[in-house]
């Protein structure tokens, strides 16, 4: 893979080395602790190469990711970034405009006028900055749990594991933290994932789950966890 794309966020090409929802018994801790460590030696530094520099663009990003792919966001997001820097700009830029350029990404008009409000909410109630913490972000129109600890986790390093597709069905296939919904899984992961691992955790599953641990045709006999699977539909 000559590129990887993650939520819109590119980085430059590298080389690397059923349970009860919510359970988090001493068993179901070790063998999450040692699925987290074989990744994590397998990928020992998830976000080299990812630009983290600018807060508001991440967040910006982010939104856009929606519903789209990420090479398509990465390159509308550098177009839109090509015209405006920060949350003031943004604003003056004005919806409209914003509409035309992101529109190859989805949702346009309604992604632009989040865009607007949460530049405008920035100004107001941060000065202009994108606040550390992703329980302050997700005060933001148009910013979800998984948008705030996205940004939150690359910008600031908060050690939170964002659940997007990929994340949900490789916790719940493994299993690692199940649960029925997004909100569940993301709770029961930040309980049992020691620490050590959160700040990278989010990457990792996200990997494992697009590029192994696929919806269809999941790639098991060359799966570095699969004997730490419990998953009934595990091929050999």
């Amino acid at each position: 893979m000559a590129r990887d794309t993650l939520h819109g966020l590119r980085s430059t090409p590298r080389r690397v080395g059923a349970a009860p929802e919510g359970s988090s018994d001493g068993h179901d801790a070790d063998r999450v602790a040692a699925v987290m460590a074989r990744l994590a030696e397998a990928d020992p530094d998830p976000k080299a190469g990812f630009d983290r520099s600018d807060p508001y663009r991440l967040l910006v990003t982010v939104l856009l990711s929606a519903q789209s792919t990420g090479p398509t966001v990465a390159r509308i997001a550098e177009a839109l970034f090509s015209e405006v820097r920060d949350p003031a700009g943004m604003v003056a830029l004005g919806e409209a405009r914003i509409t035309e350029i992101i529109r190859p990404v989805g949702l346009g008009p309604s992604k632009a006028r989040n865009i607007v409000k949460l530049s405008a909410a920035l100004i107001v109630e941060f000065g202009g900055a994108v606040p550390p913490r992703s329980i302050d972000m997700r005060r933001l129109p148009g910013i979800g749990r998984k948008s705030a600890e996205v940004t939150a986790n690359f910008a600031f390093h908060e050690p939170v594991i964002a659940v997007d597709t990929h994340v949900f069905r490789v916790s719940n296939r493994i299993p690692l933290a199940p649960g029925a919904t997004v909100d569940a899984v993301a709770d029961g992961l930040a309980r049992i994932v020691p620490e050590r691992f959160k700040d990278g955790a989010h990457v990792w599953l996200f990997r494992h789950g697009r590029d192994t641990c696929t919806a269809r045709k999941p790639g098991c006999p060359r799966c570095p966890v699969s004997d730490l699977c419990t998953w009934p539909g595990k091929t050999t």
